[in-house]
């Protein structure tokens, strides 16, 4: 009889982010969890399954803020849930293919990001639902500058060809418990989450102009190398 090999979690692990590199503060962890996580998954759940399951956490966010607004600010512990669940869904869809073996690398990879781009459009509509006036606008300022972010990791990933989904020590994850942390402040301290986003989408500004000079001297320097080599031609 023909006995199927067991995964040790650092194989696992290892398996896991073949694709990616991590520098977020979390990432040890993350992925120690994802790889407890991917081996006790059901078979009939499948990527596609837990990409659903992570877009429904935020359809779940943008009705906790509607809620919020017309009935309760309690709801908003809702929206909590709905980035645990985004989480699980998110962080186990295209890892769960790698420890598969099933991966579909491209396909994966458009549908992730384009969902990620729907769950962002959802939490920053959900904002401007509950807040009230020019207030508004910092969830527009929020998703503009989420997207900013996307499009610099997409073109990190041209430039590169190494992906990462991580802005330094930050990435998704300690994005989701940050505005987990602002709903819950909301929930104690009404009206504090005006500001604590404004403070929050500032911060990303920041950290996107840095990332952005970063990403010119890749840049520059890829095309220094090209010229280099195009000359001893």
């Amino acid at each position: 009889m023909e006995h199927k090999k067991i995964l040790s979690n650092t194989e696992i692990r290892k398996i896991i982010s073949t694709d990616r590199e991590r520098t977020n503060i979390l990432k040890e962890s993350e992925q120690f969890t994802i790889a407890f996580l991917v081996k006790r998954m059901p078979a009939w759940l499948t990527p596609n399954m837990l990409t659903g399951i992570g877009f429904f956490g935020n359809i779940l966010t943008f009705v906790s803020f509607v809620l919020a607004h017309y009935v309760s600010s309690n709801f908003l512990l809702v929206g909590v849930l709905g980035y645990a669940i985004n989480w699980f869904g998110d962080s186990l869809d295209g890892r769960i293919a790698y420890y598969r073996q099933k991966s579909r690398k491209w396909f994966g990879f458009a549908l992730d990001m384009t969902v990620d781009w729907l769950g962002i459009l959802l939490m920053g509509l959900g904002f401007v639902v509950y807040a009230d006036g020019p207030w508004e606008m910092i969830g527009f300022a929020f998703v503009v500058m989420y997207g900013w972010e996307m499009i610099t990791t997409l073109l990190r990933y041209k430039i590169t060809g190494k992906y990462s989904i991580d802005s330094g020590a930050f990435g998704p994850t300690e994005v989701r418990i940050v505005i987990s942390m602002i709903l819950i402040l909301e929930v104690l301290l009404h009206g504090s989450i005006l500001y604590v986003s404004s403070l929050v989408t500032l911060i990303l500004f920041v950290m996107n102009i840095i990332d952005f000079r970063k990403l010119l001297k890749l840049a520059d320097g890829c095309d220094i190398r090209e010229k280099e080599l195009a000359a001893k031609k």
